[in-house]
């Protein structure tokens, strides 16, 4: 995996071009990347290969089976294009087309130098520790992007763009293009990257980025060629004409009266990405963002107009290389002006809606610059769909893809690519997935399931058990005209409905009730929405119900669904047969508890032993297993086994009002046992992955005893249910309050100084003070917990590991844990040591003194994270500006300058340099910074373009030596 996406969890084309770096090592050389034979006392194949590169050894690399029989220039030429490939920064990677070109007709003395690999630093102690002060030079040979949907336009670069168009000065391929005012946009004419260059198409781009990304096509189906133009006429027309004077594309306008003016006409491209056509006294005539081809941009609408009933289409791409018109469309329904449909050809693939109004898609809410902010208007001649974004944020745009997919796209500056927010459809989102009267429930654990509504069950319950759910469900009993309905709230609501309009909720309600062939009905108050008119949205369905889904209550698109049952009381509640069955009933009870009550002392000890038997069986079975380790048998557990029944009672059976909190592997409820407040972690069912955490978890809490670390009440193993009873926290997450803009108040320096050194303790002791030596591997603001004190304690040890006592490291095929906060070595190889958790706790120690998030890019300029920003930040003198504005009266300068040298030290590159728990304790304690060595550079610190192309050649390397005070 790519540095980027092993860390981060951000990949692009480059992520791909890392990995066949990495293969072609491995078929040039016959060594696996991991090995370590052969490759002398370097860590992996990547590292072994950059230097015999660089000591001018690479035709060494060859494998020896092919020395005799290979050509030399295409043995070098290989390796230097793989060298290449693995260079630590993404944007350095070349193209995998130009990958393709070097390979078939290239030459390695034509090739820029490669720069370090990614990950370089850890390698063995004695050339890490050669600190020699080398001169770096940093090539600035630039290959050509030619990325997914990557143009080559067939102009030369613009010299003094305008950005309008005006009758007399036609726009044609051997001319400069037009770019918008604010430069984002460009207008002019391109050849797709995989078409013959003889094919030219009228578009507008992103003018600001590298990658050549097209959202507008005007002649989609008729390409044309050199000779070309472009030309506004005197009657306000935009018009392509090919070399012949024959028009292949015309917008088509006509004005008359006083749209006309006086003056000239004019076409200006927008800093939206909008061409608007304007008559000579401003008048819009035409504007390209009523004409949508594959891509939806901020402040587009796509619209229905009622008078027409017309809905604007996106249309797909016919391939990556070919602008013309593809089989699959996106937009809304015509029909009921209140659903948007995806659809290959006229088939539906899914669809949205109905739709409810006005709101906020907060999804994408990882800083401020990134809230998409959605919006269903009615107005009294159309009703659109339209979005934003909030000011400074980077390019968005929803496309949908020549294969399909729709897809929320933002650019990411620092990796140069198109980061995929969310696609569409998924399992879930497949039209008519779960058939008549089934719903797809999204909200499901671990993964989406079909299920059947209330008072229905699978028609074929042999083909649902098959995981073939197109026959759906039916009822369970008839229903009569005179039969009530049930809310059944977080659903989407059915297709093929009827709206019935201005009506309140009793009146729709009334609308289902008087018609007996009606089966259900929805409602919605939109008089809050931005509509105009009729604020009611009143559903009703007659039919079968299709394609449902549960969404969720809150969540965008969840409606009420009110449906027509048997057997519902007044309330809309199940009526109680107990008048039906109680004589029978009571008279067999009678017999039943004779026979009951005198065996029921002995069951009630048989089921005592057998539970905690159960308890010992489950637990125990996993004393060697990887999450545990080896060789470390596990003793008897000191503390009790909880009845699932007592559990249920004290959590009010699991109410949805007690959860306080849900992970990857359950559910978190507050509760009340034996008069002490409690947090139970209730497993989910249909996590087979957590249950490894479960009983890890189990194991190792039970041995650990410390101020520091959250404590273990009790477990219960019961039939399929696992459950953990802790302590209750009061003030819950650190990151609930440190990333809240006004709870984060709460925590002046000297608390959030207090939360370091606690943490910081609660580490040693797992490292060095506890029985067993336990890497904690997923350390991070969410698992540090408050009490009421607000002191710290570290939680979630599912993802632990115990080592034994002379082991240094260890390695697994299963990296767990949080991008962001995994240490490289672990990220990349799967090599884990404490070293890893004092990285975590590095970045867990930036987010206290800062306030921001590790992954955040607002506050932090062009860098790409927390990490490069502090460490540029130190590297300028400029330290103190990084602590939180809401410490910065009340903190001590020495306290926040040593625990931000004390945090650049814990990330540091090479695990071997950054400091041991005991000395991080013992610095905080009683350090100052000044006394500390300069922190190396951190690890994957590269920067944004702006700076990492800053051709300065010199990069000086520290040459101090960090002497280690490792055990006490």
């Amino acid at each position: 995996m790519a540095p980027e996406y092993a860390m981060e969890g951000i990949f692009s084309t480059k992520s791909d071009v890392y990995s066949f770096g990495v293969l072609l090592l491995e078929v040039v050389t016959g060594i696996r990347r991991s090995s370590t034979s052969n490759i002398m006392n370097f860590p992996n194949l990547i590292i072994y290969a950059w230097n015999m590169w660089k000591e001018g050894k690479t035709k060494d690399l060859a494998d020896s089976l092919i020395i005799d029989s290979c050509l030399l220039d295409e043995v070098l030429l290989c390796i230097h294009v793989a060298l290449l490939c693995v260079q630590e920064n993404p944007n350095d990677r070349p193209l995998m087309s130009s990958t393709v070109v070097i390979l078939e007709n290239g030459s390695s003395t034509a090739l820029p130098a490669p720069s370090r690999p990614a990950y370089f630093a850890y390698r063995s102690d004695e050339l890490e520790h050669s600190r020699e002060n080398i001169q770096n030079s940093m090539n600035t040979f630039t290959l050509t992007n030619i990325e997914g949907r990557v143009l080559l336009l067939l102009l030369p670069p613009p010299c003094a763009p305008d950005d309008r168009l005006v009758p007399g000065k036609p726009l044609s391929p051997d001319s400069t293009v037009i770019v918008s005012d604010g430069g984002a946009f460009a207008l002019g004419f391109f050849s797709p990257s995989n078409s013959t260059p003889t094919k030219l198409y009228l578009g507008i781009w992103y003018n600001d980025i590298p990658e050549r990304t097209v959202v507008w096509v005007a002649n989609r189906e008729s390409p044309v060629t050199n000779g070309t133009t472009l030309s506004l006429t005197n009657s306000s027309n935009l018009v392509l004409s090919d070399a012949d004077g024959r028009v292949r594309w015309t917008i088509n306008v006509t004005t008359t009266g006083a749209a006309a003016g006086t003056g000239s006409v004019t076409a200006v491209l927008m800093n939206t990405g909008n061409l608007v056509v304007r008559s000579p006294n401003g008048t819009v005539l035409w504007q390209s963002f009523e004409h949508p081809t594959d891509t939806f941009l901020p402040g587009m609408k796509l619209k229905i107009t009622y008078a027409t009933r017309v809905s604007d289409q996106l249309v797909s791409w016919n391939g990556p290389g070919d602008p013309s018109p593809g089989s699959f469309s996106y937009g809304a329904d015509p029909a009921t002006f209140l659903q948007v449909f995806l659809r290959n050809g006229t088939r539906v693939l899914m669809r949205d809606g109905p739709w409810a109004g006005y709101t906020v898609d907060s999804q994408y809410q990882t800083n401020t610059s990134a809230i998409v902010f959605l919006a269903i208007v009615r107005t009294d001649e159309e009703i659109y769909m339209t979005f934003t974004v909030a000011d400074g944020a980077p390019h968005t745009r929803f496309v949908l893809t020549y294969a399909g997919k729709y897809q929320l796209q933002r650019w990411n500056a620092t990796f140069s690519a198109w980061v995929v927010l969310q696609e569409w459809p998924n399992e879930c989102d497949a039209y008519d997935f779960c058939g008549s009267y089934g719903y797809c429930d999204s909200t499901a654990v671990p993964v989406a399931t079909c299920r059947c509504l209330e008072g229905f069950e699978p028609a074929s319950p042999a083909e649902w058990s098959g995981g073939r759910f197109e026959s759906g469900c039916r009822r369970k009993e008839a229903v009569q005209c005179s039969d009530r309905f049930l809310a059944v709230p977080g659903m989407q609501s059915p297709d093929k409905f009827v709206l019935v309009a201005n009506k309140t909720l009793e009146g729709c309600a009334a609308e289902c009730t008087g018609n007996c062939s009606c089966v259900a009905y929805a409602y919605a108050d939109l008089s809050n929405s931005r509509s105009k008119g009729d604020t009611t949205r009143c559903l009703v369905w007659s039919g079968d119900l299709i394609d449902t889904g549960k969404v969720g209550e809150g969540a965008l698109g969840s409606d009420t669904l009110y449906l027509r049952l048997a057997g519902l009381d007044a309330g809309g509640r199940k009526k109680s047969n107990a008048v039906k069955i109680v004589p029978p009933v009571l008279a067999s009870s009678i017999l039943i508890l004779i026979c009951v009550y005198s065996a029921w002392l002995k069951i009630k000890a048989c089921k005592k032993r057998n539970r905690e038997k159960h308890n010992n069986q489950f637990l125990y079975g996993t004393s060697a297993s990887e999450e545990v380790g080896e060789g470390n048998p596990v003793q008897d557990l000191e503390f009790p086994s909880v009845r699932f029944e007592d559990i249920a009672l004290a959590t009010n059976n699991f109410s949805e009002a007690y959860k306080i909190g849900q992970g990857g592997f359950g559910k978190v409820y507050k509760g009340m046992l034996g008069g002490q407040e409690v947090a139970v972690k209730r497993l989910s069912r249909n996590s087979q992955q957590g249950t490894h955490e479960f009983r890890n978890e189990v194991i190792l809490i039970a041995k650990l005893q410390h101020r520091n670390l959250v404590r273990i009440l009790g477990c219960c193993v019961e039939r399929d249910e696992k459950l953990l009873i802790y302590e209750y926290l009061p003030n819950k997450s650190l990151d609930a309050i440190l990333f809240d803009g006004s709870r984060k108040l709460l925590l002046d320096w000297t608390m959030r100084f207090n939360i370091i050194k606690g943490v910081a303790r609660g580490l040693l002791y797992l490292h060095q003070d506890s029985r067993l030596t336990i890497v904690h591997r997923d350390l991070k603001a969410g698992n540090v917990l408050l009490d009421a004190d607000m002191k710290p304690k570290i939680a979630d040890f599912g993802m632990a590991r115990i080592f034994g006592d002379n082991q240094q490291n260890a390695n697994t095929q299963r990296v767990v844990g949080t991008y962001g906060y995994m240490a490289p070595e672990y990220a990349m190889e799967g090599i884990f040591s404490t070293k890893s958790d004092v990285y975590s706790f590095g970045v867990l120690l930036l987010e206290v003194l800062t306030g921001i998030r590790r992954s955040s890019t607002s506050n932090i300029m062009a860098f790409p994270n927390l990490i490069i920003y502090a460490w540029n930040m130190w590297k300028e003198g400029k330290t103190m500006d990084l602590a939180d504005s809401s410490i910065i009266d009340n903190c001590l300068l020495d306290e926040v300058l040593l625990c931000i040298h004390v945090a650049l030290l814990c990330v540091q590159e090479n695990p071997n340099d950054r400091p041991s728990m005991s000395s991080t304790v013992f610095i905080l304690e009683n350090g100052s910074s000044t006394a500390l060595p300069a922190p190396l550079c951190p690890a994957y610190a590269y920067k944004s373009d702006e700076l990492e192309r800053s051709t300065e050649n010199i990069n000086s390397m520290n040459s101090f030596t960090l002497t280690k005070i490792e055990g006490r």
